[in-house]
Parts: structure tokens; sequence; C-alpha cells
């Protein structure tokens, strides 16, 4: 790495973008990726619509419940 950077020719905000929505990676541990693989290939889903629905069903009883 360089002790100083030029940034005189730099345009500021070139790569921003109002709104954008920033999706990050979950890692999950390998036993329950497994079940949620087992899960997704009985429903003919992708993993990540079945987490998804997991999920979501675990904020709707947690919002019952609170």
């Amino acid at each position: 790495m360089k002790k100083e950077y030029d940034f005189s020719n730099a345009t500021r905000g070139k790569f921003y973008r109002a709104g954008a929505k920033l999706r990050l990676p979950i890692y999950l541990e390998p036993r329950v990726h497994e079940h949620l693989e087992i899960i997704a290939r009985r429903k003919h889903t992708q993993v990540s619509q079945t987490a998804n629905q997991l999920l979501k069903k675990e904020i709707e009883l947690i919002e019952q419940f609170a």
C-alpha cells in the first residue's frame, strides 16, 4: 500500500445509488444448511426461499406473543 494516494481526479459519489439496498450474505451452520436443503428439495424450491418462508413464520410467531 502506498503512503499517500492522489484523489485529485476522483469523482465524489461515482458509485452512490440512492435507495440502493445491500443484500448481505448469511452464513449458516452446516447442519442447518443441510436441513434447509432437505426441506427445499421436498418443496421443489430454492434454499433461500425456504429460509425466507421459515423466518417469516418465526417473525409472525414472535409478533403474536410480543
